[in-house]
């Protein structure tokens, strides 16, 4: 299996041997982030959406960058995550972790189940059905307004402080600890996903990249692979949309839509698809240009598309995975 996958496939893999100290400084500096963001002009809420907008990124490119399959329908799953913690938190319970794990599974039991459905087809026949049904989702809570606030959003609910025995630790109203409960299970998720990649099921997605074709010829089921990488990511990508809810305490039909779905793409292939940190960083530079253009202009997505086009052009590998190819032996 090593020799269908091939060597240079391997660098793909988040875990090596050359990337474990820049892993190591990745997450010094996400959890220095209270300190050094606002001495560099910024503010901790910012950050936290570049952490929840790059967990949906790297949700995404579990499926792009390791598996080859795109999709344009992933804010589908992001808007259902947000839209389940946020129903969740103002009509069932106070709890945040229980809004977090309903808008987690809503969203992701959703794309298991198309996902299913859709798991045959190829290229731009993929692509298209996927913005489809994310489009379907869309216009139902753009339409009920009695449940979904319809073009207002979901209002009227917002997180609550966490309770660990006796203690209480009030993410409610303080940012800091707010942002370290995102990066928490930032760091579950992305560990999740590690994990799997590491593991054979991983190495086959790799080899499913490289050659589908070869991969069929060598007898792996081909369909499932790909259903079960479709799951994941829209499970990461659900789990990313409701922190988005916890984050803003409001859900609007946008994190349904299309758009969106461009935007995650955007930021995976900005950062670098074929790397597993690569979409944080191409978060983490959409968040920063759209924070501080837009208040400079309205046309700020203009500015953020011609850095895509240049980095499409001059960078394919991403602005991440220049960094990799230096570092390569």
């Amino acid at each position: 299996m090593s020799t269908a996958i091939g060597e240079r496939a391997l660098d793909r893999l988040p875990v090596s041997r050359y990337k474990w100290p820049g892993t190591a400084l990745l997450w010094l500096a996400l959890l220095m982030v209270p300190l050094w963001v606002p001495w560099a002009g910024g503010y901790v809420e910012l950050a936290g959406r570049a952490l929840v907008l790059g967990l949906a990124a790297m949700g995404l490119n579990f499926l792009l960058g390791f598996t080859g399959v795109m999709s344009f329908g992933h804010a589908a799953y992001f808007g259902l995550g947000a839209y389940g913690a946020g129903l969740m938190l103002k009509y069932v319970t106070g709890s945040t972790l229980l809004a977090l794990f309903t808008g987690t599974l809503l969203g992701g039991l959703a794309g298991t189940i198309l996902g299913a459905l859709i798991v045959r087809r190829r290229g731009v026949y993929f692509a298209m059905v996927t913005i489809a049904y994310g489009q379907i989702f869309f216009y139902i809570a753009y339409r009920w307004n009695s449940l979904t606030g319809g073009d207002d959003g979901l209002r009227g609910f917002a997180r609550q402080p966490l309770g660990v025995g006796s203690w209480v630790i009030n993410i409610q109203n303080n940012a800091t600890l707010f942002y370290y409960f995102l990066l928490a299970v930032f760091a579950i998720a992305t560990g999740a996903m590690a994990f799997r990649l590491c593991s054979p099921f991983g190495r086959t997605l790799i080899a499913i990249l490289e050659n589908e074709r070869r991969a069929r010829y060598l007898g792996l089921p081909v369909e499932r692979h790909i259903w079960l990488a479709f799951s994941v990511s829209c499970f990461v990508c659900a789990t990313a949309g409701a922190l988005y809810a916890l984050l803003n305490n409001f859900a609007d039909p946008m994190t349904l839509h299309y758009s969106l779905s461009g935007e995650i793409v955007i930021m995976a292939v900005m950062g670098g698809m074929r790397t597993f940190w690569g979409p944080l960083l191409g978060a983490a530079v959409f968040v920063v240009l759209q924070d501080y253009i837009s208040s400079i202009t309205v046309n700020w997505m203009s500015f953020i598309g011609l850095l895509f086009v240049l980095v499409v052009l001059f960078f394919p590998r991403g602005l991440l995975g220049i960094l990799g190819q230096r570092g390569a032996p």
